[in-house]
């Protein structure tokens, strides 16, 4: 076990993905529930997100998001992480759903070689990773003294960026369980970590207002006092 101090855990970059399925019945978003044993929120139904990682730098890209997405993704990080973490959150959807977010290519199996070790069944699925219908919403970072820390942006999507099934998740890594469209009016009656609640409301907002102007909310902290900004 490490001895690290909870206060001294390093915080990580890390990207989410809201999906957006519009049914008869209103508005679904795609969440699944963390295992009981997973370090981080245990048994909490979540969007499916996850670490930045290193690779995401280097695969092929199909396009990039809109420019105010860049923009916003630019001011608030590094400018060269915006590629990298629209990337993660579409390496994450396919990790942990089996949901491509891209666009069918025959060059896809080509290059899938050429790619990080962690994109090449994406590409052998026969598509290139396309960010371009997503949009950056919100930006959380995890209060000090858990036992993982990320600095989290979450982006939204339409159901339709994906490629195939929506409810075929039989490519999905084990990561999650009970992967489902759930009625966003509904959500809340689910076990939920208390930022996915927070997110979920903003959803709710630019769902109801989709030609407002909206800043992205920024859950962040200073010293021991979590405050809410707006980006």
């Amino acid at each position: 076990m490490s001895d690290t101090p909870l206060k001294d855990v390093p915080i990580k970059n890390a990207a989410t993905v809201i999906l957006v399925r519009e049914t008869g019945d209103g508005p679904h978003v795609l969440m699944g529930q963390r295992g009981k044993a997973a370090v981080f929120m245990p048994n909490k139904f979540v969007f499916p997100g996850g670490g930045l990682d290193a690779a995401d730098a280097n695969v092929t890209m199909n396009g990039t998001a809109a420019p105010t997405c860049m923009a916003r993704l630019g001011n608030q990080s590094a400018p060269d992480l915006a590629g990298p973490l629209l990337a993660a959150a579409i390496r994450e959807m396919w990790e942990e759903t089996g949901h491509a977010i891209g666009t069918p290519s025959d060059q896809a199996t080509t290059l899938a070689g050429t790619q990080p070790e962690n994109w090449q069944s994406f590409f052998q699925a026969g598509n290139l990773p396309d960010p371009s219908g997503l949009e950056f919403i919100f930006r959380a970072i995890t209060p000090p003294g858990r036992p993982r820390r990320f600095d989290a942006r979450f982006f939204l999507g339409r159901a339709d960026l994906i490629q195939g099934d929506l409810d075929d998740f039989s490519r999905a890594e084990d990561e999650l369980s009970h992967l489902q469209w759930i009625p966003l009016a509904k959500s809340r009656e689910f076990d939920l970590p208390f930022i996915t609640e927070v997110v979920l409301a903003e959803v709710e907002n630019r769902l109801s207002n989709p030609d407002g102007e909206h800043s992205v909310p920024f859950f962040s902290h200073d010293g021991e006092r979590s405050q809410f900004l707006k980006l």
